[in-house]
């Protein structure tokens, strides 16, 4: 028996590149037509990080809580089926980090192709990490879709970070 996980994530950054800026990921699981549940993530200001790009590291984020969220699902079933999980993003950014790059960066010391150290390296490896738990499972797939077939999930993870005024946390 195979049990199927698809998760839609997203990510951005109002004021984009900017320290100021609010960021947010979203990742929802997919029942092919509709979204079935979905969860949000606010993320802190990058100005108390020091840290650029913010798009990037709010699409990377996503990622990560889609493989959170598809080993917390597995967690909770009876048997220990198979698992099959398909991650679909509009950023080629991040499904570029976790099926080309990621490997080549590990093996060359976090270099990127002009010998500067890897940006988003701590999201990299902690997605990484992640990455090799859930295909322990079965197996993982990330999946370039155009930023059209986001366009729920961005409406839904923008309606909550209109709304973000608190601390940094998980939201249903």
């Amino acid at each position: 028996m195979v049990y199927k996980m698809n998760f839609h994530v997203n990510g951005g950054c109002r004021h984009n590149g900017q320290g100021h800026g609010a960021m947010g990921a979203a990742a929802a699981v997919w029942n092919g037509r509709r979204v079935h549940t979905h969860r949000t993530l606010m993320l802190p200001s990058l100005s108390s990080y020091d840290l650029e790009p913010i798009n990037q590291r709010a699409e990377l984020t996503a990622v990560i809580m889609a493989l959170l969220w598809a080993l917390e699902r597995y967690e909770q079933l009876d048997g220990r089926p198979r698992a099959r999980v398909r991650i679909y993003s509009d950023s080629r950014y991040a499904v570029d980090c976790m099926t080309t790059w990621v490997w080549k960066w590990a093996s060359n010391g976090w270099l990127n192709a002009r010998g500067r150290e890897v940006a988003n390296r701590d999201l990299i490896e902690q997605a990484s990490m992640l990455d090799d738990q859930v295909r322990e499972l079965g197996s993982l797939r990330y999946v370039w879709i155009p930023r059209t077939r986001t366009s729920l999930l961005t409406d839904i993870a923008t309606r909550r970070w209109t709304r973000w005024r608190d601390p940094p946390e998980i939201m249903q």
